[in-house]
């Protein structure tokens, strides 16, 4: 897996998610409560930090825990709550040991159907459905993994021609229409929340 990645909007940072599945998942599992580029160059700051060219999902598993906390804490953090992100980033890591002989790429290499894959996707510690969701559009539309159904197993993420999340980021002009995208959202969200109390409170 070798391609040109534009998540983190750093080169090296964007390299190494381009040829590494595990810091492509690492990436996503980040991608939660800060900026989407701080997320996705996670991966390439703890890799750094581990003095290797790439993670190593065992290395990461045996860590001691704390000395991992530490070294997601040091500045600049790694993400704006690096404790916990640390321990998922480990639990991640212990899931691919046991369940895909730490093989991150062996999640999807052999997925039969879209919905196959996002239920393994799903099976993963600190992916939800919309996580999940959102890396198999990654998968398909950047990275060339495309069982039959993907596109419909990753619900909207998955729409052809979108700017709703990581998978139709390749360069900073679509980064800009994804954020924009999401602030919408939140906008339109906290409108029918507003709306929802005035109702209930009897207004």
């Amino acid at each position: 897996m070798t391609t040109e990645i534009h998540l983190a909007q750093q080169p090296e940072a964007d390299e190494l998610l381009g040829r590494s599945p595990l810091a492509a998942l690492v990436g996503m599992l980040l991608d939660q409560q800060v900026p989407m580029e701080w997320a996705f160059s996670g991966p390439y700051t703890i890799a750094q930090r581990l003095g290797a060219d790439d993670l190593d999902a065992g290395q990461i598993a045996a860590y001691d825990p704390e000395a991992f906390g530490a070294l997601l804490s040091e500045k600049p953090a790694v993400h704006r709550y690096p404790g916990s992100m640390a321990k998922r980033v480990q639990q991640l890591c212990q899931f691919l040991v046991d369940e895909y002989g730490g093989d991150a790429e062996a999640v999807w290499a052999d997925a039969k159907s879209g919905k196959e894959l996002l239920a393994r996707l799903k099976a993963l510690p600190g992916f939800g459905v919309q996580k999940a969701q959102i890396f198999l559009a990654l998968l398909g539309k950047q990275y060339g993994v495309r069982p039959e159904g993907w596109r419909e197993a990753a619900g909207s993420y998955g729409d052809q021609g979108s700017y709703r999340s990581a998978a139709d980021i390749t360069g900073p002009e679509s980064l800009a229409k994804v954020r924009a995208f999401k602030q919408e959202t939140k906008r339109a969200a906290k409108a029918a929340k507003a709306a929802n109390d005035s109702k209930s409170s009897g207004n």
